[in-house]
């Protein structure tokens, strides 16, 4: 077999597997397994400045899923992945999210921005940015400004679109005539193009 067909075959079962593993992710934390879950991170995954593992990771998932949600599910849909090399890719994992909060269903949109690691032949998440758009009550439509809005907290901003720069563009200024199209993003690097090189957002932990 070619070099180039196993490079080929590679790639299509990395996407398969970094695919699997965003829905392994929703599955474990909607049952609430811990331990499947936080062996979908790499072992030295960073928790805080100051703690790193899997261990730490379980312990503050567990803190958070009992003090804040009675139950959750989430739908993953658009996945867009691309590759830095052969053991290192980023993706965008779009997710609608149900939440039972108390006396209250909290329904979510948002992004994940995604760094995932091959080690010793398998795919890991490196790291999760989550970026959300609204978080509110099921009869509260999130119109306006900060929508994120948890029960008992106040409303705040969820970067969703602080990921990628055409969003302010878009709103800054309206084109005159007809606009110019900027030449197509290479097929690996649509993401990359969309980034802009701009560094990610502080997102506030919910």
């Amino acid at each position: 077999m070619s070099e180039i067909l196993e490079a080929r075959i590679d790639r299509l079962e990395s996407l398969d597997e970094i695919r699997q593993l965003v829905a392994k992710y929703a599955l474990s934390l909607d049952m609430r397994d811990l331990d499947a879950h936080v062996n979908l991170f790499a072992a030295d995954i960073k928790v805080s400045r100051e703690q790193s593992g899997r261990a730490h990771l379980k312990a503050w998932l567990d803190d958070t899923l009992r003090l804040q949600f009675t139950g959750t599910s989430h739908h993953l849909g658009n996945h867009i992945i691309e590759f830095e090399d052969v053991d290192h890719a980023v993706g965008v994992v779009y997710s609608k999210n149900e939440h039972e909060c108390g006396g209250e269903w909290v329904i979510m949109q948002m992004l994940y921005w995604d760094d995932y690691e091959r080690i010793d032949g398998r795919w890991y998440f490196r790291r999760r940015l989550p970026c959300y758009w609204y978080a509110t009550d099921l009869n509260k439509p999130p119109i306006g400004d900060m929508k994120m809005r948890w029960p008992g907290r106040e409303p705040y901003h969820g970067a969703f679109h602080d990921l990628f720069p055409s969003w302010q563009e878009f709103w800054q200024q309206r084109p005159e005539g007809l606009p110019e199209v900027a030449a197509p993003a290479p097929v690996d690097e649509f993401l990359k193009c969309m980034r802009r090189g701009t560094p990610a957002p502080r997102i506030r932990v919910r």
